[in-house]
C-alpha cells in the first residue's frame, strides 16, 4: 500500500482526491490519497515526517513556487518552468519535484483547431501560468502575460486594450478568479471585444462554466474550461509515480 496527496490551501473543491481514489477502486489497489490542507508551506515539512508511507504528492495554488525549497532535486523541466505540481518519493526518501501542468495543458489544448495566428494572452503570473507559458512557447506562440501590476516581463490589466485582445487569440486564465464559490469573479479585460474568432480557455474546472468563460460564449468564442487538462496532469503525475 502507498499514500499519495494534494498539498495546498483550501483545497476541499480538490479533484484530484476524487480522481486517484477512484482510480484506485477501480484498478483495485490499496493505495490512498488524501488533501494535506495547510495554511502556510513552513507546514510541509511536518507533513513528510508525520507521513512516512508517501510515495507522491500533487502541489496547488499557492504553493507551486513556494515548495521548491523544500524538494531535494528538480526535474529539468520543473526547473526552466520555475513551478512544481508532482513530487516523487524516491527510494532514498529524498523529494524530486516534477511539472506535469505544461504536458496537461499542452495535451488539453491539442483537441481543438488551432490558433491561426498563434499568439496567446495569459492572465495571471504565478506558478500554474509558468507552466502554461512553457508549453506555449514549446508550441510556438507569441506569447503576453498579463498581471496585476506590470512588471519587466508583464503587462498590467489596465493596458489589456482592445488592439491587445485583437492581437492575442487564445487567452487562458489561470488565476483563481472564478473559482467555487466566488463564481462571480473574472479577470478585469474588456470582454466586450471579444469575438468567434477568440478562444478562452479556464484552468479553474469548478465551476464548469466560470464568468470568465460565460464572457466569452457571449460573444461567440470557443471556450474551455480545466478538466481535460487537469485529468491529463494527473495521469502522468501518475506514470512519474510508478516509473
Amino acid at each position: 500500500m502507498a499514500n499519495y496527496g494534494l498539498i495546498g490551501k483550501n483545497i476541499a473543491y480538490s479533484f484530484s482526491k476524487k480522481f486517484f481514489n477512484e482510480k484506485f477502486k477501480k484498478e483495485k489497489l490499496t493505495h490512498s490519497y488524501q488533501n494535506f490542507d495547510i495554511d502556510t508551506i513552513e507546514l510541509f515539512e511536518k507533513i513528510i515526517k508525520e507521513n512516512t508511507g508517501i510515495k507522491g504528492l500533487n502541489v496547488t495554488i499557492p504553493y507551486k513556487e513556494k515548495i521548491i525549497p523544500y524538494l531535494d532535486t528538480l526535474d529539468n523541466q520543473a526547473r526552466i518552468i520555475g513551478a512544481v505540481n508532482t513530487i516523487k518519493v524516491l527510494e532514498d526518501g529524498s523529494l524530486k519535484g516534477y511539472n506535469t501542468d505544461h504536458y496537461g495543458f499542452s495535451k488539453a489544448l491539442s483537441s481543438y483547431p488551432a490558433i491561426t495566428n498563434k499568439t496567446a494572452l495569459i492572465l495571471g503570473n504565478g506558478g500554474a501560468s509558468k507552466a502554461i507559458r512553457y508549453a506555449l512557447d514549446t508550441l510556438g506562440y507569441a506569447c503576453t502575460t498579463v498581471s496585476r501590476n506590470k512588471t519587466q516581463d508583464t503587462i498590467s490589466y489596465k493596458q489589456v486594450t482592445k488592439q491587445v485582445l485583437e492581437d492575442h487569440l487564445l487567452i487562458v486564465n489561470t488565476t483563481p478568479l472564478g473559482v467555487a464559490p466566488d463564481v462571480l469573479k473574472c479577470p478585469e479585460i474588456p470582454y466586450r471585444h471579444l469575438t468567434k474568432e477568440h478562444f478562452l480557455f479556464d484552468l479553474i474546472y469548478n465551476p464548469q462554466k466560470t464568468a470568465f468563460l460565460k464572457h466569452g460564449l457571449a460573444k461567440g468564442a470557443t471556450i474551455a474550461n480545466g478538466s481535460k487538462m487537469l485529468e491529463y496532469q494527473a495521469q502522468e503525475a501518475w506514470s512519474i509515480w510508478n516509473s
